[in-house]
């Protein structure tokens, strides 16, 4: 900024009245370049949408993902939740799919603490393998 205000006093040094506070006068050309820096910024950050339905502002928290990767991982995923074994992956899937420990605990007839532990183990199952196949960095997001 002391440069920028250093350039725009020379370029501008007949616009200086002598027998003036020269130091006045750069503090303010300086005040003015940082008021200026600051309304640009601004107004980069500012989002314009003229659609009917205001799309654009109301859909800025949401992305375009990638379909085929997607589809690729869960497919795998897929594959490693069908080699689990009966006693953990039902109860998992069942987990996954919203129900509560109790429910899950009522519907296959066992104790609150079985259920907990076997989604749990079916979870470490889960992250060793892909901590096998894919390398520690995908295991931590499981």
């Amino acid at each position: 900024m002391y440069q920028e205000t250093a350039y725009r006093a020379i370029t501008n040094i007949e616009k200086f009245n002598p027998g003036t506070n020269l130091k006045a006068w750069l503090f303010t050309i300086m005040k003015n370049i940082f008021i200026n820096n600051y309304r640009k910024k601004i107004k980069a950050n500012t989002v314009s949408d003229d659609t009917e339905n205001l799309y654009y502002i109301n859909g800025a928290d949401r992305s375009v993902g990638n379909v085929a990767e997607t589809t690729i991982l869960m497919k795998e995923l897929q594959i490693l939740i069908d080699a689990l074994d009966d006693s953990v992956r039902i109860p998992f899937m069942m987990h996954y799919y919203g129900y509560k420990y109790q429910e899950i605990a009522e519907q296959l007839d066992l104790p609150l603490g079985t259920v907990k532990s076997r989604i749990f183990f079916a979870r470490k199952e889960m992250k060793d393998r892909i901590e096998e196949d894919y390398g520690s960095t995908y295991a931590v997001r499981v």
